[in-house]
């Protein structure tokens, strides 16, 4: 059941013409905040929800094949922009070992969750998956309720 809803959901974003990570095809990634029940967090330029693994302990991921799927990490064809709350210093990229770019986020990879169907949803928050959890991100660059 599981694997049928992150099909379902990889299927709508291809849909949407959007790309694995919520970018417009051919674009850079603009990174913002928005505020949701958990608090004020970073989300794409679509208002989906960014997310950072705790198993990546630098700016390099380790979310690859399957966890890739399920995470889709936040990618970029130029340099990430900020709005909101979303700090410009904090923002940067990586390059992730099948040589694409990678937003960061004060030193995180940032990804997004296939089971979130809608901007504002949070459903991937303090999931255990791929071997740590995961967890939404504050404008601080940090984990929703702190470190």
């Amino acid at each position: 059941m599981h694997r049928l809803l992150i099909t379902a959901a990889v299927a709508a974003l291809v849909a949407l013409g959007l790309t694995s990570a919520g970018q417009a095809a051919g674009g850079a990634t603009k990174v913002q905040t928005r505020h949701v029940a958990l608090g004020t967090i970073l989300v794409d330029g679509s208002g989906r929800t960014l997310y950072l693994f705790q198993k990546d302990k630098s700016s390099k991921s380790t979310c690859s094949g399957a966890c890739a799927d399920a995470w889709p990490p936040v990618l970029t064809t130029g340099k990430p922009t900020s709005a909101g709350s979303a700090r410009k210093s904090l923002l940067s990229t990586s390059k992730r070992s099948d040589g694409k770019t990678q937003v960061t986020y004060n030193g995180h990879p940032l990804y997004r969750f296939s089971g979130d169907s809608k901007p504002g949803q949070t459903k991937g928050n303090k999931v255990n998956a791929f071997g740590a959890r995961w967890y939404a991100v504050t404008a601080a660059g940090k984990r929703v309720g702190g470190y």
